[in-house]
């Protein structure tokens, strides 16, 4: 019992100092990629420009320098800038600025395309139902096509062409069916940089796509087999404005199974036909070429 006692009352070890954790290791921070700069001096003169509206289409110096904070000088350099490249005018009688026609060019662009798009959309449905296959509505950007209405076949196996993906111009059907008929400086400076083939088929040599544009002049639209996408053909034809000149391509496109040769003398006269009754919608006669 003693013994037990002794055991009982032996006194407990002291526990043993908790170790200090190692301190982590700092994780170096992923370096974030740098911002694009922003040019105040173009952020001013976009403020400026802003300043105006329907019911204050003529502004001041000294209410401009107070609207923007910056001094008259400033806003004079500005001005003068802008007077320059048709974006601002000065009232000689005032002397007061108000915006320039070189706006309503820009602004006109903008509304040329919307129209487009607008106009075109019933007859891309109609195309759609009639061929079964992917229609869509591209324009010209640079080099580029960028689509900007997409209507995608119903079909398990399918051409897609998100709205604003771009392709390049050289090699896509509707690039092809728009550069046929655009100024000379416009066709060099798309075939002048390094053209990048997009599939094993794709043609780069400049002298060889200039000769499938002089066949798209003649045919009046334009093919492309397997030279933007693998597996993929397409047909377009090229769509004008009040004054003749080409704005966009309306294309059809589909698997190389479905789009035979016999389906393709089909298809080819339906996007022709489509992009002619668009282009009369904005204006165009084919008569007399305007």
């Amino acid at each position: 019992m003693a013994d037990k006692m002794a055991t009982l009352t032996k006194p407990k070890r002291a526990a043993a100092p908790a170790k200090t954790a190692a301190p982590a290791k700092a994780v170096s921070a992923k370096p974030k990629r740098p911002e694009p700069t922003r040019l105040s001096s173009v952020a001013m003169a976009v403020r400026l420009l802003k300043s105006f509206s329907e019911g204050e289409a003529e502004i001041g110096v000294t209410s401009l320098s107070r609207r923007l904070g910056v001094a008259k000088s400033t806003v004079y350099r500005l001005a003068s800038t802008l007077v320059s490249e048709g974006l601002l005018e000065q009232n000689p009688e005032t002397e007061k600025y108000r915006l320039g026609m070189s706006l309503f060019g820009l602004g006109a662009l903008v509304r040329q395309r919307m129209n487009v798009a607008t106009d075109a959309r019933p007859f891309l449905f109609h195309l759609r139902e009639a061929t079964g296959e992917t229609v869509h509505l591209a324009i010209l950007e640079g080099p580029d096509i960028v689509f900007v209405l997409n209507l995608e076949s119903n079909h398990a196996i399918r051409m897609r062409a998100d709205l604003g993906a771009r392709k390049p111009a050289f090699c896509t059907a509707e690039g092809r069916a728009m550069l046929a008929f655009q100024p000379a400086d416009v066709v060099n400076e798309a075939l002048a940089r390094r053209l990048v083939p997009r599939t094993p088929k794709t043609v780069i040599d400049a002298s060889q796509i200039r000769v499938a544009l002089d066949e798209v002049r003649a045919a009046g639209y334009a093919t492309e087999d397997e030279q933007s996408e693998l597996g993929m053909r397409s047909v377009a034809a090229p769509i004008r404005n009040a004054n003749g000149r080409v704005v966009a391509a309306i294309g059809l496109a589909g698997p190389m199974q479905r789009i035979s040769d016999e389906a393709l003398a089909r298809f080819a006269p339906l996007v022709v036909d489509a992009a002619r009754t668009i282009s009369a919608r904005l204006g165009y006669n084919s008569l007399n070429g305007s």
